[in-house]
């Protein structure tokens, strides 16, 4: 009988990959409630979509308005980051306080025993480490975890995620087509959900309290080779839309903030070998206080290298095997034990 089935949350985002996820939990024997965070006035569309869906799949959906918590946990974060000169991820900060904070929340209230998502990562309970680990996906390209190291641990054993054992995007498609799903073709939002055409330099124009102020560009020896519109236009690393002109290609290696200057340099000045992250979560439970061989990457399409991580008062410390190129502050580092996820944190 439907009361005795396990119930399940799944975050539905009128995309086909949780799209296919109801229709994947449905035939595995779960009630599935879908439901579609509110998160700003941009995403009404999809609350429609998701909507839609749900009814052509005869499942219940609700929508939890999650407005003032994305606002003052994504939107204050990603506009307090760039106005410090750092790079932010916000779909970081959204999984962990909303997708997997007040989502978690909100299955707890609806008597769900499991949340889910379209997610591409791997759910298991580990006979090495004695509890539940996520592991990459095996669709490579398409691995997920790098965004959801910041998940509270105690939901990992609450997690089912679909998609764990696809390859192929193409497959996922293919499941929706057979369903009769229009979102069947639908294409991967590339976007930031909160800003309009992918223009955060207006967004945060829009909503910086201080005027943006131009400055100078300058080399570590203090040359001035030309002027910048405010910091907020660059990051580590950037090569174009500088406007100088220098005997070697340039890049951005450093924003100084007090002094409003845009530091540039020779690409061979990119490569570090050392950084340290704040904020750090662990989804493992093991002993910190040693130091940990692991593999770790610096953005989400960077390559994993080999590393030493030590962790010291909240503070992570990497040591890289191998130079890493444009490290950031504002953006995350993942560490890996093997294929299992072991945590991440904010590149300071």
């Amino acid at each position: 009988m439907i009361e005795n089935k396990p119930r399940v949350l799944l975050g539905m985002s009128g995309g086909v990959d949780s799209s296919v996820s109801a229709i994947m939990l449905k035939n595995m024997g779960y009630e599935v409630i879908g439901a579609t965070m509110k998160l700003c006035a941009n995403n009404e569309n999809i609350v429609k979509d998701a909507k839609d869906i749900c009814n052509n799949l005869k499942i219940e959906h609700i929508v939890i308005d999650c407005t003032k918590q994305f606002e003052k946990y994504v939107i204050d974060d990603f506009i307090n980051c760039y106005n410090n000169c750092q790079t932010p991820n916000p779909c970081i900060e959204c999984n962990k306080y909303l997708k997997f904070g007040a989502f978690y929340k909100k299955a707890i209230e609806l008597k769900c025993d499991y949340i889910s998502t379209g997610h591409y990562a791997k759910i298991e309970y580990s006979e090495e480490y004695k509890q539940y680990v996520m592991k990459k996906s095996k669709a490579d390209k398409k691995d997920q975890t790098y965004f959801l190291y910041s998940i509270p641990k105690e939901v990992l054993s609450k997690m089912i995620l679909p998609l764990e054992n696809f390859t192929d995007k193409s497959d996922i498609r293919q499941i929706a087509k057979e369903n009769n799903l229009n979102v069947a073709t639908k294409k991967d939002s590339q976007e930031i959900c909160f800003i309009e055409n992918n223009d955060y330099v207006s967004f945060i124009q829009k909503n910086k309290k201080e005027k943006i102020k131009k400055g100078n560009i300058v080399l570590k020896n203090g040359t001035i080779l030309g002027k910048h519109n405010g910091l907020i236009h660059y990051t580590i690393g950037q090569r174009k839309g500088l406007r100088i002109s220098y005997k070697n290609p340039l890049y951005v290696i450093a924003l100084d903030k007090e002094k409003n200057e845009v530091i540039v340099g020779e690409e061979k000045e990119l490569y570090k070998k050392e950084l340290q992250a704040k904020d750090c979560n662990f989804l493992l439970d093991i002993d910190l206080s040693k130091k940990i061989e692991i593999m770790a990457k610096v953005r989400y399409r960077a390559k994993e290298s080999k590393a030493i991580l030590t962790f010291k008062e909240g503070i992570a410390h990497v040591t890289f095997e191998e130079d890493q190129r444009a490290i950031t502050p504002g953006q995350s580092v993942v560490f890996y034990i093997g294929d299992v996820l072991l945590g991440g944190g904010k590149i300071i």
